[in-house]
């Protein structure tokens, strides 16, 4: 077994709700009101459609807003992992990962653990690079019980919205959340933060046509049903729960490069000047910030994300030591000065 290698669920398609298109020579995140069903492979006009999103659209309207899915596990935070993540654009490695409270970092000493405040009060995240970004894994069909297909996002509104709907859904069916019948349904909403635009996120409900009493009862029959065949459902959350535990990170470099892309595109890093645009990234960011390019060193070379995490460590006594923000504060005033 390899040691560092984060062991994560078997990925054989992705559920998006927009795409990456060029636009004046520039590839950008475009947002879309409907869900994409793709392959993991990408041809030159983009991902390659799964023959599940024909599918699913069959007989049905020419938007596909519904979905009826399973999960895999059922422990919630297996099911969705939610943390703030920056990475870097130039080659897609991700550079630190937290949850408000600790974060994983790679600095050149190696990776750290560290006190994690939450973008608004990190130094590091100054620019709007760092984001809450979340992975929901689940199954769409019966031909591969193990398998599934990825919902990445960034928005704001489909990660609570998602980590609320698991939780009641944990305790209301007894925690068989892996045999309830579900379904992802995409909604629309205003903000003003949005400027009164519609901007859509994903929600998790019982599926159409179905209570919440018989999709319990349902759930309780196939678990009973799974039991007797000696599928062993506890086991299945351990051994993932040990695989998302095995590595520091859970995107790998190659995944990662994706991930940037669709998620956090270079095409807004300006060297954590903190200017803010307003774009909203695929219909993902539900109004999330970016940056805008402003400005650009005399040689036209930008020193990439890890180089910047580096020189920062250098004020964290050079090995990544935890610091409090406002000590980090001073040091970068004082080296400044």
């Amino acid at each position: 077994m390899l040691k560092g290698l984060a062991l994560t669920p078997p990925i054989i398609g992705r559920i998006a709700i927009g795409k990456v298109v060029e636009k004046n020579g520039k590839r950008l995140p475009e947002k879309d009101d409907e869900f994409t069903v793709t392959s993991q492979v990408q041809s030159k006009d983009g991902w390659v459609n799964h023959p599940m999103d024909e599918t699913l659209r069959k007989g049905g309207s020419t938007k596909l807003r519904n979905i009826p899915i399973r999960l895999l596990f059922d422990d919630p935070d297996l099911n969705l992992r939610a943390n703030y993540s920056l990475f870097d654009r130039q080659t897609g490695r991700p550079l630190c990962v937290g949850n408000g409270e600790t974060c994983r970092r790679s600095l050149a000493a190696g990776v750290q653990t560290l006190p994690c405040p939450s973008p608004e009060a990190c130094d590091l995240a100054k620019g709007g690079f760092c984001k809450p970004y979340g992975r929901l894994n689940v199954r769409i069909g019966e031909d591969d019980e193990l398998g599934s297909f990825v919902f990445r996002t960034t928005g704001f509104n489909s990660i609570r919205t998602l980590s609320a709907r698991l939780s009641y859904f944990h305790a209301v069916s007894g925690g068989q959340l892996s045999t309830l019948p579900l379904e992802l349904r995409l909604r629309g909403k205003s903000t003003t933060q949005s400027h009164r635009a519609q901007i859509y996120y994903v929600d998790l409900t019982i599926k159409t046509g179905m209570t919440m009493a018989e999709a319990i009862a349902s759930a309780k029959a196939e678990s009973e049903l799974r039991k007797a065949s000696g599928f062993n459902q506890a086991a299945l959350d351990e051994a993932a729960r040990q695989g998302f535990a095995a590595g520091a990170f859970e995107e790998s470099e190659e995944d990662g490069a994706a991930v940037v892309e669709e998620f956090f595109p270079a095409e807004f890093d300006s060297e954590f000047d903190g200017q803010s645009t307003g774009y909203s990234s695929q219909g993902h960011s539900e109004g999330g910030r970016a940056v805008s390019n402003s400005s650009a060193p005399p040689n036209g070379i930008k020193a990439g994300l890890a180089e910047k995490l580096n020189q920062k460590a250098v004020l964290m006594n050079g090995h990544g030591a935890a610091v409090s923000v406002n000590q980090l504060s001073r040091q970068a005033s004082h080296g400044r000065a």
